[in-house]
């Protein structure tokens, strides 16, 4: 049978895809990542394992990005996208990881017999793979990998061109519903922008447009995407002022900015001369995050986060709940433990709205935000969305308004749910919520900012003999192990004024991670370094005790 799987032919294949020596891979939140030259045997495995998906999921397509998002230009990586364009499911993050370390072709051959029983997946249902990828000099021989692995299990293949991460998750849904009740749009990029066009303009309707919002697109693939989806806004509605949007020269992509290098450093990106009332933001190198700043009048920088963008869009949607008069619609927002306290208490107390934190991570944030009608979810990083539940959804289409004031909230809401990319997070879809709703209420932003102030905050990273050996608890901000060092940090942070600290080890390298709060600069950085300190004398420090920020 045409589909059924011919080991022979995989066999073939995967010699001219060789595994390294002495390296082991491990498929993590962001799939796999590292030096682009260590991963053409990975992706052309990843081809294999999106094939063995799709055939387990009755034919649906499974969608695979090729990209390393905010990392340096030598790097890149690969990760699976599920039929509604949700990230792998969990258990099979494990097979990818069998997959990518299977030494020879017969063990590559033994992993693949072994998840098809474990499985119990019919061979010969057919397989169709979506892929993209972003702008990296190292894509077009990933590819090749990508394509060999997909061929070698007779997959339809679709390739969907150099696009940002979030259009390969939305892609990847629209083909998984085309025609049915829950159809997410067209799958081509055209569709996505007009999706997201016609959406602004109706939410925008009627009120001033706002000053130029000025993008750093980080030299990568959000450059010429945000520019495509200027042409379809229209200069009337939005004014977009592209910087850092050379994607094509090498060297460039992520270097000295987009949104990772703004929230670490705290400051413009290279190339960005904003001045006081300028409005700005930055994109990371495959768009799926962003964060906005501006300059006070004083020119003190001043960062608009991931945390910020929640406290607006949960505000918003919740006044908008309230005037449609959709009490039994609940709206809640979920957090890490990485998330500013203010931003809690501003919205736990202010906006009364309940929060969840949870581990870090894409999927802890969005499997939490399932479990509300709206679940507003955003990392301090600036990577988050908002979910509406198919309760909601009904709800939203089919309520009609008693009054003009409840027409125009629900038409609103509406609007909204395709606004947002509810697959994941999206730069490009986040940046239109945000000037939606500030044009809505004609918020300059700093009007934004003084909703609450963020108290200082500072992230160290303590390099460390063995990661392995910190485990944590509470959502990551209580320490189990080592014995004893959760309770020093308390005794540390008991002797400043709103001070939290948490440790938690690094998911990829050999540190762990120190963030501390305090009610000053002065205080917060002598905190940090205190509880840095403490770690490394008391955990195995090495390389050298991090320096004092004073």
């Amino acid at each position: 049978m045409q589909n059924s799987i011919n080991y022979d032919q995989i066999k073939a294949a995967a010699v001219y895809h060789p595994k390294p020596q002495n390296i082991k891979y491990t498929y993590g939140t962001a799939g796999f990542r590292m030096k682009a030259d260590l991963l053409d045997s990975v992706i052309f495995r990843v081809g294999i394992l999106g094939v063995l998906r799709s055939k387990k999921l009755d034919s649906k397509t499974i969608g695979i990005m090729i990209t390393a998002s905010h990392n340096p230009e030598q790097d890149n990586g690969v990760k699976l996208v599920d039929p509604y364009g949700e990230m792998l499911e969990q258990s099979w993050e494990d097979y990818a990881t069998l997959l990518a370390n299977a030494q020879t072709e017969d063990d590559l051959v033994d992993v693949i017999k072994q998840i098809i029983s474990k499985n119990d997946i019919d061979e010969s249902k057919p397989a169709s793979v979506v892929y993209a990828r972003d702008t990296r000099p190292s894509g077009p021989a990933l590819v090749s990998a990508l394509v060999d692995g997909l061929k070698a299990l007779n997959a339809k293949i679709i390739d969907f061109g150099i696009k940002t991460t979030p259009q390969l998750h939305y892609v990847t849904r629209c083909y998984n519903t085309q025609g049915t009740m829950d159809s997410y749009g067209e799958p081509t990029e055209e569709g996505y922008y007009k999706k997201l066009a016609i959406a602004f303009r109706k939410i925008v309707v009627g009120k001033p447009r706002l000053s130029p919002i000025y993008i750093d697109a980080a030299n990568g693939v959000g450059a010429p995407k945000m520019r495509e989806l200027a042409k379809h806004i229209g200069n009337d509605n939005l004014e977009v002022i592209l910087i850092n949007d050379d994607y094509t020269t090498q060297g460039k992509l992520n270097y000295q900015c987009g949104a990772d290098f703004v929230k670490t450093g705290q400051k413009l990106p290279f190339g960005c001369s904003i001045k006081y009332q300028d409005r700005a933001a930055s994109f990371d190198g495959d768009a799926d995050r962003i964060v906005y700043y501006y300059v006070d009048e004083d020119g003190t920088f001043r960062l608009l986060d991931g945390d910020k963008i929640a406290g607006l869009a949960g505000g918003f949607i919740i006044d908008l709940v309230k005037t449609a008069g959709l009490e039994g619609i609940n709206v809640g927002v979920v957090q890490t433990a990485y998330a500013n306290g203010s931003s809690t208490t501003y919205l736990e107390k202010v906006l009364n709205v309940p929060v969840s934190c949870v581990p870090t991570g894409v999927k802890h944030l969005h499997h939490e935000a399932e479990k509300y009608d709206v679940g507003v979810y955003f990392e301090a990083n600036g990577h988050g969305t908002v979910l509406f539940s198919q309760k909601a959804l009904k709800t939203i289409q089919s309520v009609k308004g008693q009054t003009a004031e409840q027409e125009n909230a629900i038409e609103k809401l509406r609007a909204l749910t395709d606004l947002i990319n509810q697959t994941v997070g999206d730069a490009l879809s986040d940046l239109l919520l945000v000037e939606a709703i500030l044009t809505n209420r004609q918020w300059t932003l700093k009007q934004w900012d003084q909703a609450y102030s963020d108290l200082p905050n500072r992230l160290v990273k303590v390099v460390v003999e063995n990661r392995h050996i910190f485990k944590t608890t509470d959502a990551e901000r209580k320490l189990v192990e080592p014995a004893g060092l959760q309770e020093q940090i308390n005794k540390l942070v008991s002797e400043y004024k709103d001070g939290r600290s948490f440790v938690r080890p690094s998911g990829t390298e050999d540190v762990v991670r120190v963030y501390a709060e305090a009610a000053t600069r002065e205080e917060c950085d002598k905190l940090a370094y205190k509880v840095a300190g403490l770690v490394y004398d008391q955990a195995g420090g090495t390389g050298g005790k991090p320096k004092e920020f004073l």
